[in-house]
């Protein structure tokens, strides 16, 4: 059994890693890469395998780090399944029409070809021939299962195992994907994959904590209650998933406990949010059971009072008449597109208005800029004035902090682990807290046998 790296190593996207069981060869994921980097080159280089020869691709969930090259993959050969959960088999749907959307306008612009078109994705998504349950063991071949288990991160994300037999002895891999923060109030805790042997493991804050919930849910109900009651806006750029339906549930509570106005207006301005948020009711199984039976019950625990979904441009344009009184969620998240560039516009210059920041922002991108305190950005070609209150809200992390990688990597207690999706800073000091053990962090393209 070979596994080699062609992603997501020593770096933190692009996740795509190859598991040779002797008798199959198991792409576990196909990611884009991204970042402030120049990635073309990167994203359409050679995978470093032939895709033709791979004989299935297990997803892990539907960010586009994790799925984004699939539509290449089937354009270079690849003619297998894509298996993966109900859930994120719909939000990879989402995630890559999207991407295919930008990939052909930024063609159009640089006079160049597209990584994939609309008609690629559509020929991808016919791959998701089947999806797989939480708990229940599926039979790839007389000598390989998989096990998914829940990885908490986003709607259906998975933390696959597999089994595989050869001459009468089963070894056990498992690869975490993205996990997810405990405790949060709409996803259930990641449940790790125990009794694997070998574990690929991400390590994304491998080196540092997360702000209690708690304080963060407190901060942001404090800047939306000032803010509206100084006669202003808040604009939170948002990314669509998982992050704005969390942020649509805390506004909710927070109505229902009287803490915000009862005439508070709330946009949801992200098409790709909007659906996103829609396939939270049709997925339960991902859910913790306290947000499951509100669904059940009609009692939609992400509809805080005066929640507008503004799909189109139109009704997008309309959020501009609002002066007051109004919370904005739209993409992106790190204010490098998308609508909230129009709203970042106009309420930036408004010193009784607020812009909270929820989610990373890289260096470079125009939300960092806000957060470092820049009296002006340019936005949409224009310098635009920084006058309204910025705050900056660090718990709402999807992603598991060091020591609960610590406390998932122990419940499985592997022989053998593989840090994957984090830079080698983090990962080394990550490292460095693991108990003893045969522990590496391999470089792109690195094969190992196992």
């Amino acid at each position: 059994m070979k596994l080699s790296f062609h992603g997501a190593d020593q770096d933190v996207t692009g996740s795509c890693h190859l598991l040779d069981t002797g008798g199959m060869k198991i792409l576990i994921d196909c990611g884009l890469f991204q970042g402030s980097r120049t990635l073309a080159a990167e994203n359409s280089a050679d995978f470093g395998f032939d895709p033709a020869s791979v004989d299935l691709v297990v997803l892990t969930h539907a960010h586009l780090d994790h799925c984004g090259r699939l539509p290449l993959l089937l354009k270079r050969g690849y003619r297998g399944e894509i298996l993966t959960t109900a859930a994120s088999r719909d939000l990879a749907a989402l995630v890559l029409l999207d991407s295919a959307h930008l990939q052909v306008e930024e063609a159009q612009r640089n006079n160049t070809d597209p990584l994939y078109t609309p008609d690629d994705v559509t020929a991808t998504l016919a791959r998701f021939r089947r999806t797989a349950e939480y708990g229940v063991t599926t039979s790839l071949s007389e000598s390989v299962k998989l096990t998914m288990f829940d990885a908490g991160h986003i709607l259906g994300s998975a933390s696959p195992r597999f089994e595989v037999t050869a001459a009468g002895v089963t070894r056990t891999i498992a690869f975490s994907g993205d996990l997810g923060n405990a405790g949060r109030p709409l996803l259930r805790d990641p449940s790790p994959p125990v009794n694997s042997e070998i574990v690929v493991m991400e390590t994304t804050y491998g080196d540092r904590l997360h702000r209690p919930i708690e304080e963060s849910v407190r901060e942001l109900i404090q800047v939306v209650s000032e803010t509206l009651a100084h006669g202003g806006n808040v604009v939170i750029p948002t990314f669509a998933l998982e992050r704005a339906q969390e942020i649509l549930y805390f506004l909710k509570a927070a109505a229902d406990r009287r803490q915000l106005p009862a005439a508070m207006r709330v946009f949801l301005d992200s098409p790709q949010a909007i659906a996103a948020t829609e396939l939270f009711r049709n997925h339960p199984e991902s859910l913790v059971a306290d947000a499951a039976a509100q669904f059940s019950s009609g009692k939609d625990p992400l509809a805080p009072p005066g929640l507008e979904c503004t799909r189109d441009r139109a009704a997008s344009r309309t959020i501009n008449d609002v002066r007051t009184g109004a919370v904005v969620l739209a993409g992106s998240g790190m204010a490098t597109g998308g609508r909230v560039l129009y709203h970042l516009r106009r309420e930036l210059p408004r010193p009784e208005s607020a812009v909270v920041f929820v989610g990373y922002a890289a260096n470079g991108t125009p939300a960092r800029q806000i957060i470092d305190r820049a009296h002006t950005v340019n936005l949409l070609g224009e310098p635009v004035h920084v006058r309204a209150r910025i705050a900056t809200i660090g718990g709402f992390s999807a992603h598991a902090d060091r020591d609960e990688l610590l406390a998932w990597q122990a419940r499985i207690a592997p022989r053998r682990t593989f840090l994957v999706h984090g830079e080698i800073a983090t990962m080394r000091a990550f490292a460095a807290r693991l108990p003893a053990g045969a522990i590496d962090m391999p470089a792109p393209g690195q094969s190992f046998d196992l």
